[in-house]
């Protein structure tokens, strides 16, 4: 039951006023103003009781005993049906000779709004690649260059608005053991990303991971020539999303949004150069520290250990 916030009882309270009265003797004017509610209220409720029992002391609906202005259930019908069909809202209102607003507002309360909501969602399809470096996921994300306390800290939008220009987070993760490395980089051009991939392969390395595949989005960077080149010197078989579904590439979509709430978002930095300098404790405690869901809480470096074989 849905109490009102400023109700005087609850159904509990009017039972009490009830049996004060009706079983203990109470005057009703003294039960009244021992429930803090007025004579007349306490009436009501009598009534009610002796109406329909305990059961009448809840709250009646407040729908109305009667709609006569209540769309019929055949037009809610005949509206979902011919949304169904990739009608517009106009185009069925014209079809039903019905107010574009009434067919506006059933559509909505139906979930079907949008055209999106007439498109079966795909399957989830989750996987997880068996061992270290069989596919390393890679992405950049914008990040606004530091030149005070900004309106994601303070909360106060009404000063100037200030634009330093951006920086870039690149970010790779590997998509068995979920580790993890970045760097902040002045763009996200060719030249920048295939210099981080060489960096990440050298990290991987040096942490015992070949890197056999590479999973980028359709960046302009990574659809050059040189990119592509780089990675078979490296000797990587280099794979692209689908476009328009980074769900493909999610795990470095949600390291980076992991990123973004635990690192560059949760505290104030006065500079860039000091918020680039928190990011390599952080990804330390992340790949070391922090428990992952996605690995049954394991962290990154021991779901590594245990894939290579390695001790704890």
């Amino acid at each position: 039951m849905n109490v009102h916030k400023n109700a005087r009882m609850t159904v509990h309270g009017r039972l009490l006023l009830v049996r004060r009265v009706r079983e203990r003797g109470w005057r009703v004017e003294t039960a009244a103003l021992a429930a803090g509610v007025s004579v007349r209220t306490a009436y009501k409720w009598l009534a009610r009781h002796r109406a329909g029992g305990e059961r009448a002391l809840h709250d009646r609906s407040s729908a109305p005993a009667r709609s006569p202005r209540r769309l019929p259930l055949a037009v809610t019908a005949a509206i979902e049906r011919l949304r169904r069909q990739r009608l517009t809202g106009p185009q069925i209102a014209r079809r039903l000779q019905r107010p574009r607003s009434t067919v506006g507002l059933v559509l909505r309360r139906l979930g079907l709004g949008r055209r999106a909501a007439l498109e079966p969602r795909p399957p989830v399809i989750r996987y997880q690649r068996a061992g270290p470096g069989e596919l390393l996921h890679i992405d950049t994300k914008k990040l606004g260059r530091i030149d005070g306390i900004g309106h994601r800290i303070s909360g106060d939008r009404t000063g100037p608005r200030r634009h330093s220009g951006w920086e870039i987070l690149h970010v790779a993760i590997d998509d068995a053991a979920r580790l993890a490395c970045s760097e902040i980089l002045p763009d996200e051009r060719k030249a920048s990303a295939i210099a981080f991939l060489d960096r990440a392969l050298g990290w991987f390395g040096h942490h015992g991971v070949t890197v056999e595949r590479v999973m980028t989005d359709n960046g302009s960077a990574y659809r050059s020539h040189a990119f592509r080149h780089a990675c078979a010197d490296a000797g990587l078989r280099h794979l692209r999303t689908r476009p328009y579904t980074p769900r493909t590439n999610g795990k470095a979509e949600r390291v980076i949004q992991t990123c973004l709430r635990e690192w560059a978002y949760a505290r104030p930095y006065a500079s860039s150069s000091e918020r680039s300098r928190a990011i390599d404790p952080w990804l330390h405690h992340y790949n070391h520290h922090r428990p992952h869901a996605g690995i049954n809480a394991a962290t990154p470096a021991a779901r590594l250990n245990n894939l290579l074989g390695n001790e704890s």
